[in-house]
């Protein structure tokens, strides 16, 4: 059996950046303090939310750097270090490993992509080469690859990689890789959406978007799966699936730091080439932050 980085929810928490455009290290503390404080389990550093692609290498190793030295182990750290480029994404881990953080986030290769072999080679090539566990993340809608459960089989073996962030929407794909690896592959689940029917196949918890505004609503979700309460879980999943929506309704992280705007939670502007989202869907997701029970103090507050 191979024991999971995390149990529970795990934000995929968003960088805040200041008006001249540099990481605003201050309030991401207070991101970071707030999550704690309401029962996160875990938190993912520099992953898509994190906006880790339009960081240069030195911003993107500071935040891994910050965020361990903030948390000081009170949960768990995961840090985003995947790239297209084997030998980039194998830097950015030894970094984050050095910094000590509790597992690395590795997305799968993208735009020159790879064959299922050149998937297994990547990873490979990486686990061989640090001491921390890996979670490769699987979301063939922003990358253009997709892992085959052969070859989650085959990657499995290798005792540094500990799972996977499945955000395919494939429920199969989820059920045959179960099929095959058994205990030794943990599975969290990458879409908001699919929390508590992920976990009912056996995931370990979320890697959240929503969890940057609402917390303890994943924290509390993820629990209940882990004690066995589906029905409750399903309750919560169901019931909340407006605000889902709305914080994807156009291309993430753009709502998730509107919404945090609007929230008076300063999650600072949008690096570029992602911008404000629309007046029309600023509306939309007002109402849901709000319909939700979350205080929206300006709910024409952009990013």
């Amino acid at each position: 059996m191979r024991n999971p980085v995390f149990t529970g929810a795990c934000v995929a928490i968003v960088t805040p950046f200041t008006d001249d455009n540099k990481v605003d290290f201050d309030q991401f503390g207070q991101l970071i303090e707030r999550q704690i404080a309401a029962g996160t389990d875990a938190i993912c550093v520099c992953g898509t939310t994190g906006e880790a692609s339009t960081q240069t290498i030195e911003e993107h190793k500071a935040a891994i750097e910050y965020c361990v030295k903030k948390v000081d182990h009170r949960v768990k750290v995961i840090a985003g270090t995947g790239s297209n480029c084997t030998m980039t994404a194998l830097d950015l881990s030894l970094y984050a490993e050095s910094c000590g953080v509790d597992g690395l986030l590795i997305v799968t290769p993208y735009y020159n992509k790879a064959t299922q072999a050149g998937l297994i080679k990547h990873y490979t090539y990486i686990a061989d080469r640090v001491h921390t566990p890996i979670i490769m993340y699987n979301v063939p809608s922003r990358t253009g690859t997709a892992f085959t459960a052969e070859t989650y089989y085959e990657l499995s073996k290798h005792p540094m990689i500990n799972g996977i962030k499945e955000a395919s929407g494939n429920f199969s794909l989820v059920t045959h890789t179960l099929a095959l690896c058994g205990d030794n592959i943990n599975i969290w689940s990458g879409n908001d959406d699919q929390v508590v029917p992920l976990m009912a196949l056996g995931a370990k918890g979320v890697i959240s978007v929503v969890s940057n505004v609402y917390p303890q609503l994943m924290a509390e979700m993820t629990q209940l799966c882990l004690d066995g309460k589906f029905d409750e879980a399903a309750k919560l999943q169901v019931s909340t699936i407006g605000l889902v929506d709305a914080l994807f309704i156009e291309v993430n992280p753009i709502p998730v730091k509107v919404a945090l705007n609007m929230m008076g939670l300063d999650a600072g502007m949008l690096r570029m080439p992602l911008c404000d989202m629309s007046a029309a869907h600023k509306e939309v997701l007002a109402k849901a932050l709000m319909n939700a029970g979350l205080e929206v103090k300006n709910p024409t507050a952009g990013a």
